[in-house]
């Protein structure tokens, strides 16, 4: 073989190993959730397989399988736990499983708002997050490295309320879950667990009074055509922790860890802000389709609507007061 053919044989070996090394360092994160495509859950995995290419020069990518491509929320968790699935979100409750007490971060009153919920569950500065982040790895071979934001949840019912002796009696609908018939307990009403399925026919033959949901899932479920009352309460600002599996958050280099961090972390804040212009803008919308608003200016008693609840899950989840008080000294 002359020179000049082994030197370009010797250049296409180099070229070759180069790609190959570059194949070997991209990495593609199968990304899963639950919600539909036009939900802001789907808005968010979407923006973050569209930015991690970028922040991390192309060393990590990012496919997304919403809708439960890759299962339910059961599937999901254990994909993620066994590696199946790189990363996925929903909702800390879900975690439970895992970690029992994380389930703190869907306490109804721990947040002063939106934005002090996104500063709890910060996983680089909010020390309770920290702190269960090192019991989901161990337990769960994976971690939380972001969350999003999805809206504060508000009660709606057939007539107006301004204080729990308002539901006195009354049968409220309750998401099928423990928590949950602890916060409509804390309401003053009768907790009902009503699948979402059935929750308009529930409504509409008065199995239940009233139900709590965000603003955007109220509208799109057309809850108006079958309540007349929104009471503005706040009560729970529903964050959903981003989590990975701790194998592949390892395989990622320092720096591209860093990078998705902060990429992860500037989406939180974009969905906060999305989600209170849509809540803002709902307002209207609402009242235009025939709803009333209650707030603190019309007479709602919230405080007594707090009281009751946090006595209630202070008496059903006696383990989270440390917890609470932890998340509620975050500034």
């Amino acid at each position: 073989m002359k020179f000049s053919s082994i030197r370009l044989a010797s250049a296409a070996l180099a070229v070759s190993a180069a790609l190959a090394a570059t194949a070997v360092s991209a990495q593609n994160l199968r990304y899963a959730h639950v919600g539909s495509e036009g939900d802001i859950q789907h808005w968010f995995a979407a923006q973050t397989a569209d930015r991690l290419p970028d922040a991390t020069d192309g060393d990590v990518t990012v496919t997304v399988f919403p809708n439960s491509q890759l299962g339910g929320v059961q599937e999901t968790i254990d994909g993620v736990r066994s590696g199946a699935i790189s990363m996925a979100h929903h909702e800390f409750a879900s975690l439970a499983q895992l970690v029992e007490d994380i389930a703190v971060f869907n306490a109804p009153f721990v947040y002063r708002d939106g934005e002090h919920a996104l500063k709890a569950t910060d996983p680089r500065t909010s020390p309770v997050l920290q702190e269960f982040n090192e019991q989901l790895i161990e337990s769960g071979n994976m971690r939380i490295i972001g969350r999003l934001f999805r809206g504060a949840r508000q009660m709606t019912a057939k007539m107006p309320v301004y204080s729990p002796a308002d539901l006195e009696g009354e049968p409220f609908r309750g998401v099928p879950l423990q928590l949950w018939t602890t916060m409509i307990k804390g309401f003053g009403a009768i907790p009902t667990p009503v699948e979402v399925s059935e929750l308009p026919t529930a409504l509409m033959t008065g199995m239940v009074v009233g139900q709590e949901n965000p603003l955007t899932m109220i509208n799109a479920n057309k809850l108006y055509e079958v309540q007349s009352h929104v009471m503005l309460t706040g009560h729970m600002q529903n964050v959903l922790p981003v989590f990975i599996n701790e194998d592949v958050w390892q395989s990622i280099s320092e720096e591209n860890r860093e990078a998705i961090l902060t990429s992860l972390d500037e989406l939180a804040y974009e969905t906060l802000a999305t989600a209170q212009q849509a809540e803002q803008d709902l307002v209207g919308t609402l009242t235009e389709k025939g709803m009333t608003f209650i707030t603190g200016d019309d007479g709602l008693e919230l405080d007594a609507f707090r009281e009751g609840v946090v006595a209630q899950v202070n008496e059903d989840f006696p383990s989270w007061a440390p917890y609470i008080e932890q998340i509620a000294a975050i500034e």
